[in-house]
């Protein structure tokens, strides 16, 4: 079992990506150890420059998301955790991988279309070539397990595409060169909505602060966030089917009992009938018991650059020896001389 997944350091990690991806990491790096395999976290700056961007912003934000991974419970001495930039394997493999990824399969990307929009003229080369590159992260390390949500199934669809037609082209079926990996949607994982909108997931992106609950966030701050979160005027329903047509709603209620690992029903059955006036409060006491712990430690952690830096470095070392194997076959297959 080889768990790989990449999360990009931009911006302030917030309640979506915890619930949604940080969380699942955690029990992941855990399921792969007591079978003996290995979990693989990085930090995708590479990407991350595929877009404009601000170098120092970068930098910090590389870090940070560092201090919040191994404050939600992501242990260095179990998972390899490291950044792109210090592989630098993954560009090399995107590059010898780009013979056989085709430009019709790159263009049908949703995530291209909707990142480029009408000015795909003006994007720049990464952005287009950014899901080869995410094919380099996975299959550079004989990923076996890919963590996705239902939005980047496309993308290790494509991923898995490009595996194949590379062994197909370049490797014998007794001895592939990749590994054809896996998406793995870990039943846990919760799609978390915006505070403002509950058609919209919550982002990092959005303009609006009141529309996240950041990882960063100080009690008050949450408390006041869920106080303001968008609802409607009806109570609570006893049952999840009440909730059809109500997205804030929703929401709220997929919050609560994501944090509190228990299933939407049994939210409603303990409050349904209540009015948001009572809800909310008891929200923002379950969003404090869990994220304040997360907080404490993220603050401590921020605070020792060094020790960042140390993680990063002894990730990035055991990350260079697991990809070497494959970087090596996967030159030899093409007929490329190396000194």
């Amino acid at each position: 079992m080889r768990v790989v997944s990449g999360i990009q350091p931009t911006g302030k990690p917030h309640l979506g990506n915890y619930l949604g991806a940080i969380r699942n990491y955690v029990k992941l790096q855990d399921e792969a150890q007591a079978a003996g395999g290995t979990c693989c976290i990085f930090l995708a700056d590479l990407h991350a420059i595929s877009l404009p961007h601000d170098p120092a912003e970068l930098h910090s934000a590389t870090l940070e998301m560092v201090a919040t991974l191994v404050a939600c419970g992501l242990d260095p001495a179990k998972t390899v955790l490291f950044n792109q930039a210090q592989v630098p394997a993954h560009a090399e493999l995107q590059w010898l991988l780009m013979g056989t990824a085709r430009m019709g399969w790159l263009n049908r990307m949703t995530q291209w279309k909707d990142k480029a929009g009408k000015n795909r003229e003006g994007q720049s080369v990464a952005l287009f070539g950014y899901p080869v590159l995410q094919a380099a992260d996975v299959l550079l390390y004989q990923a076996t397990h890919v963590p996705v949500g239902e939005d980047q199934k496309q993308h290790l669809e494509l991923a898995r595409d490009i595996a194949q037609k590379f062994n197909n082209d370049f490797a014998s079926d007794e001895k592939p060169v990749f590994t054809l990996p896996d998406p793995f949607i870990p039943e846990s994982a919760a799609r978390i909505m915006s505070l403002r909108d509950g058609s919209k997931k919550m982002s990092k992106s959005d303009p609006s602060d009141m529309s996240r609950i950041s990882l960063t966030d100080d009690a008050d701050t949450m408390a006041q966030k869920v106080k303001k979160a968008k609802t409607d005027p009806e109570p609570l329903p006893g049952e999840v089917a009440g909730l059809e047509g109500r997205p804030e709603a929703l929401n709220l209620v997929t919050i609560y009992a994501a944090l509190g690992e228990t299933t939407p029903e049994a939210v409603l059955a303990e409050h349904g009938g209540q009015g948001f006036g009572q809800f909310k409060p008891a929200l923002a006491e379950k969003l404090v018991e869990v994220l304040a712990p997360i907080r404490n430690r993220f603050v401590e952690l921020n605070d020792d650059r060094e020790e960042l830096d140390a993680i990063l470095a002894r990730g990035a070392a055991q990350a260079r020896e697991m990809g070497r194997p494959t970087l090596d076959a996967a030159y030899t297959a093409l007929g490329l001389v190396r000194g």
